[in-house]
């Protein structure tokens, strides 16, 4: 399994911060917002990864991420020239893709809780599995709707009717049929290269899987100020309460045991003077593995 990170976009609802770096380079409380897309594929034993962005910002994560090695993962990245539409991703990454199964996530999209809704996708995937998450405001979303059997059904972009509350989150699993689908599509009213209308032939064909995420899971979409605030502010409490840090993705790497500890002791000494530096020196102090 690949893992995707588009982190594209002209971020246009953040200008002017955005005129100067991409908004996932923006700050949710300690770290910078494309960390917590990126420890979901972690989390998800993803270890192969392809960053997608503009020119202006792929040298910017390159300087953050390198080739990945330091976390024991094969980053890879590419260029988006224009914001065609998420479905472009699949197109730019075929040669990355190769004949593997592919996960993407949003790069402005976060996810906190439980990810065995995640686990189980990836894993049980033959075709296509999306997630539909319950929102208040269902016409802000692609929607989709289910039978009585549970099953989807339709798929609408923004219906002005909704048929149901439950959204598609920035989260989408494939086989290696998405590049196909992808290249045969045509770009909407919007110019755009629809992922809606990848799930729509997924959906065509029999082969798209929608699993529903239940309560007790955030997930947290920072599209706008208000909702980058309201995010730094969510995981600000809940690292203060906890004293356990989110999307730290050195802990992860060390977790998940794609590093040993002699390199996680490494990444530690390399770090400057900080409270990032001491709570992964509390961590290796106390051993956790």
């Amino acid at each position: 399994m690949k893992g995707i990170v588009l982190a594209g976009g002209s971020g246009s609802r953040l200008y002017p911060v955005t005129k100067v770096y991409s908004k996932q380079l923006t700050l949710i409380y300690d770290k910078p917002l494309i960390y917590y897309p990126l420890s979901v594929l972690m989390l998800a034993g993803i270890r192969e990864i392809l960053i997608i962005s503009d020119k202006q910002t792929v040298p910017l994560y390159k300087k953050l991420f390198d080739d990945g090695s330091h976390l024991g993962l094969k980053v890879k990245y590419a260029v988006q020239k224009a914001p065609n539409g998420i479905a472009e991703a699949f197109i730019i990454g075929e040669k990355f893709i190769g004949k593997d199964s592919v996960t993407l996530i949003l790069g402005d999209n976060i996810f906190y809780g439980s990810l065995e809704f995640l686990y189980k996708g990836i894993s049980s995937n033959s075709g296509a599995t999306i997630f539909g998450y319950q929102v208040r405001d269902p016409q802000r979303y692609g929607i989709v709707e289910f039978n009585n059997e549970g099953r989807a059904i339709s798929i609408e972009e923004k219906p002005k009717t909704p048929k149901s509350q439950f959204a598609v989150p920035g989260i989408y699993i494939y086989n290696n049929e998405v590049v196909r689908i992808a290249k045969s599509l045509k770009p909407s009213a919007r110019g755009e290269l629809e992922i809606t209308d990848v799930n729509k032939e997924y959906l065509n064909r029999g082969n798209l899987q929608v699993e529903k995420i239940g309560r007790g899971i955030a997930w947290l979409d920072t599209g706008t100020p208000e909702a980058l605030l309201k995010a730094s502010n969510f995981f600000g409490l809940i690292e203060e309460r906890q004293g356990l840090k989110v999307a730290c993705l050195e802990e992860i790497a060390y977790y998940k045991k794609f590093i040993d500890k002699k390199k996680f002791t490494k990444l530690i000494s390399e770090m400057p003077n900080s409270v990032y530096r001491d709570y992964l020196n509390n961590l290796l102090k106390m051993d956790i593995h």
